[in-house]
């Protein structure tokens, strides 16, 4: 059961790899907020049914209303800055610069609920900064704009993950994700049909659309819920974090996109600090769960 367990991850990590192709197209499009929009809503609907029978025999607490608005609500600021940073930069870029959210999650423990970090933390900051200046600039002083978005995505992607870890894991898990989801999808949607102008609905961002909202959003963390009861935490993060390198084969297979040595250093750095990020939680046997469930 492990190593099936193991072996789903796996292809979690890839799909989610490639959705970021997926919302590269999207952003040459120059659409942000109602592709997310549509994408959310689209994900939640597909959540729904496998937790439709919970829905109906339990009710829904007012603490868990409270915070499924406030969790979907930064999903959909960490949503918007990942989607407009891909209008200016590539899916690889966006793929390793969101992973630093795992870096950045100590840093805001520690700023905002005085939770000192370990000191393989700090290793791990001055090697992500360092990588992530490396992937932008490719060696320059100029830093790209849309990795610079992204890197303002990945610091609510971090925030997302605590509200999950520190308020929202004592709710039902399936019928928590409907309810963000739905909210990030509502809130996207309503932003994009006043500051965007219509959609136009051809075939590669139908295509986009479809694929993040059935593959990476609502398939994936239905498997991703399953696959983690299976299989232990250190085993999970671990893989999971090939997603950014599956971000980088697929904008280089299908995109064409390319990256220059320092960039490749930069990339090789932000994995090594993602890895160095748990090394405390995998010595010490336990890695918070709720760590390793994002949405994309």
């Amino acid at each position: 059961m492990r190593l099936k367990a193991d072996i789903t991850l796996f292809i979690i990590s890839i799909i989610w790899g490639s959705a970021f192709v997926a919302q590269r197209v999207a952003g040459q499009l120059g659409s942000v907020y109602q592709f997310n929009g549509y994408r959310y809503l689209l994900a939640g609907l597909v959540v729904l049914p496998f937790a439709w029978k919970i829905f109906q025999s339990q009710k829904i607490s007012r603490p868990q209303w409270m915070w499924m608005v406030i969790a979907g609500f930064v999903l959909f600021i960490a949503a918007a800055f990942q989607q407009a940073g891909m209008l200016y930069t590539t899916a690889g870029n966006a793929g390793f610069i969101t992973s630093l959210y795992v870096v950045l999650i100590p840093i805001l423990l520690f700023f905002f609920w005085g939770e000192k970090p370990h000191w393989i933390y700090i290793v791990a900051v001055v090697l992500a900064m360092l990588g992530a200046f490396l992937l932008s600039t490719g060696g320059s002083f100029h830093i790209q704009f849309g990795d610079l978005l992204e890197l303002i995505g990945a610091m609510f992607w971090a925030i997302h993950v605590i509200l999950l870890g520190k308020f929202a894991s004592k709710f039902e898990a399936l019928t928590f994700s409907v309810g963000q989801l739905i909210v990030c999808g509502v809130l996207n949607l309503g932003v994009g049909f006043v500051a965007e102008p219509a959609m136009q609905f051809d075939l590669p961002l139908l295509f986009a659309i479809g694929y993040t909202a059935f593959f990476s959003l609502g398939l994936c963390y239905t498997l991703q819920i399953w696959a983690q009861r299976h299989t232990p935490p250190a085993d999970a993060a671990l893989i999971l974090s090939l997603e950014a390198v599956f971000a980088v084969l697929a904008g280089w297979l299908i995109l064409n996109e390319t990256l220059v040595t320092l960039q490749i250093i930069g990339c090789v750095l932000i994995f090594v600090a993602v890895m160095l990020s748990q090394v405390k939680e995998w010595t010490s046997g336990k890695l918070d769960h709720e760590h390793l469930i994002e949405g994309r």
